[in-house]
């Protein structure tokens, strides 16, 4: 395993997701890239537009500033990348582009989210053709 993906936003999966990345990168010697990846708003007719303004991309690159500080005290370097855009498609895209071996993301329990289709973390486990560990 030389290179891991974290899906990372401000849950608290994210937060142990966030922690068991840090031991895998530092058991395997591995490369890792945080990434956090603000949703954007698909709609028909009028909106405020494509950035969901409850979840804007500056709260992701805070996001990854407070992944950064805690990375940095476990001793692991890490690339940290916020965007923009389905947060799924995305991870999945980021994971393609740097040839990732493993892709760790917090899983959320929402019944509701899993009967709409929007868990995040279902949706990059069927996007990727690399492993994905879904931290609960």
């Amino acid at each position: 395993m030389k290179k891991i993906i974290l899906g990372y936003d401000d849950s608290d999966t994210a937060e142990r997701a966030l922690e068991r990345a840090a031991e895998l990168t530092k058991a395997f010697g591995a490369e890792l890239t945080v990434a956090s990846i603000a949703p954007i708003v698909t709609s028909i007719g009028r909106s405020a537009g494509p950035v969901d303004q409850a979840d804007p991309p500056s709260e992701h690159v805070e996001e990854l500033k407070h992944a950064q500080a805690y990375l940095e005290g476990q001793g692991v370097t890490a690339d940290y990348q916020a965007g923009l855009g389905h947060p799924a498609e995305t991870s999945a895209e980021l994971a393609r582009e740097r040839g990732a071996d493993l892709i760790v993301v917090g899983h959320h329990h929402s019944g509701i989210s899993r009967l709409l289709g929007q868990s995040v973390s279902d949706s990059v486990a069927h996007k990727v053709h690399c492993d994905v560990l879904l931290v609960y």
